[in-house]
């Protein structure tokens, strides 16, 4: 357990990613080295040579790739009393998912050539279907704001959960111009705000790198989407950048609905 007295020690693991996750988390310690003073970071490949097993906090980055991904991410749910899933990759499967679009041993072959058999790889998967995730800090890359707002709660001893309204709310809040109204497409409508709508902000749609709401309308968009002169085949290639895995599990829970 997190000791109530004494600082809690905390690990930041990476699997397949970009690791810019973990870089936003060194960034924001920079402006933020208080929080240094109420934890100890046990391990971090990216800033520290050191590791350890000994951890109250693990922070994830990156998705599950592999099936010898599943037994470290096994190991380090069992030592931790806390996991994070850190960024979109961790949290949704990530771009890494788009290839779960085309068939394996394609890709495999595409990449690797003659060598494909040397690399162990298979579907990409957020970490929640391999292990329980208590926190997520969603987003390509996660919001440094976002990443101490989660720390300093976590040290109060609360669960804090991403927001499970569209970007579209937090847009109006801040004035932003639509950017349908730029003659440009976005996901915001289905996409969890909390990023401060920085994307649509700049005039750029959102890709939903910070996932879907819990009652994404899914079909609804794609006719919006379809209105705005959208082929098919450019639809798919806007939802699938970031929620490939997302988008084919609600297809296959219509396909059953339909079928009972």
């Amino acid at each position: 357990m997190i000791p109530k007295n004494g600082k809690p020690k905390v690990a930041f693991f990476d699997f397949t990613s970009c690791e810019g996750c973990q870089l936003t988390v060194i960034d924001a310690l920079q402006t933020h080295p208080e929080l240094l003073d109420a934890v100890e970071i046990v391990e971090f490949r990216e800033a520290m040579s050191e590791r350890s097993d000994d951890y109250q906090i693990a922070f994830i980055e990156g998705s599950c790739t592999r099936a010898s991904d599943e037994t470290r991410l096994q190991r380090i749910r069992a030592n931790a009393d806390i996991v994070v899933a850190l960024g979109a990759c961790a949290h949704l499967g990530g771009i890494n998912a788009i290839r779960n679009r085309q068939e394996l041993e394609d890709v495999r072959q595409y990449v690797y050539a003659d060598k494909a058999h040397w690399y162990d790889t298979y579907a990409p998967r957020a970490i929640d279907k391999v292990i329980g995730v208590d926190v997520v800090i969603p987003g390509c890359p996660i919001d440094r704001s976002e990443f101490i707002s989660t720390v300093k709660a976590l040290l109060q001893g609360r669960m804090p959960e991403p927001p499970d309204y569209p970007l579209c709310i937090e847009c109006r809040a801040l004035e932003n111009v639509c950017v349908y109204d730029r003659g440009q497409v976005c996901l915001g409508p289905v996409v969890r705000a909390g990023c401060g709508a920085i994307c649509p902000a700049y005039g750029v749609g959102c890709d939903g790198c910070r996932g879907l709401i819990g009652d994404a309308r899914m079909s609804v968009l794609h006719t919006v989407l379809q209105e705005r002169g959208l082929a098919p085949e450019a639809i798919d290639a806007k939802m699938t950048i970031f929620l490939t895995n997302q988008v084919d599990a609600l297809a296959e829970k219509d396909e059953e609905a339909a079928y009972v």
